[in-house]
C-alpha cells in the first residue's frame, strides 16, 4: 500500500456524512439553478455556509456553496450581510398571509 493510498483511506475515515446531506443537496441543486438570487434564496444559502463550515466531510457540497457564491457574485461576508438585512426585517421564512373571502 502506497503512502496516497494510505492517505486517502484515512480522509474517507474522517470524512462524516451530514445527517441533513440528502434535504440539502435538494435544496442546493435548486440554488445552483437559480439565474438570481431572492431573499428566500440568499437565507438558505447563507443557512447553509453556516451549517458546513467546518463540517469534517460533504466536500461536494462545500464546493457547490462556494459555486452558488461565484454565480451570484457575492463574497460569503456580503450574503451575511444581506440576510443579516433580511432577518432583521423578519420576513424570510414567514409564510405569506392568505386573505380568505369574507363569506358572511
Amino acid at each position: 500500500m502506497t503512502n496516497s493510498s494510505s492517505a486517502d483511506r484515512a480522509q474517507r475515515i474522517r470524512d462524516q456524512q451530514h445527517p441533513q446531506e440528502k434535504n440539502d443537496r435538494q435544496i442546493l441543486n435548486q440554488l445552483l439553478e437559480a439565474k438570481a438570487p431572492i431573499d428566500y434564496n440568499l437565507a438558505e444559502l447563507a443557512r447553509l455556509r453556516i451549517r458546513y463550515h467546518g463540517f469534517p466531510g460533504a466536500r461536494e457540497i462545500q464546493t457547490d456553496l462556494d459555486r452558488v457564491l461565484q454565480q451570484w457574485n457575492l463574497t460569503e461576508e456580503q450574503l451575511f450581510d444581506r440576510t443579516r438585512i433580511l432577518h432583521a426585517k423578519g420576513t424570510v421564512y414567514k409564510k405569506v398571509e392568505t386573505q380568505q373571502e369574507d363569506l358572511s
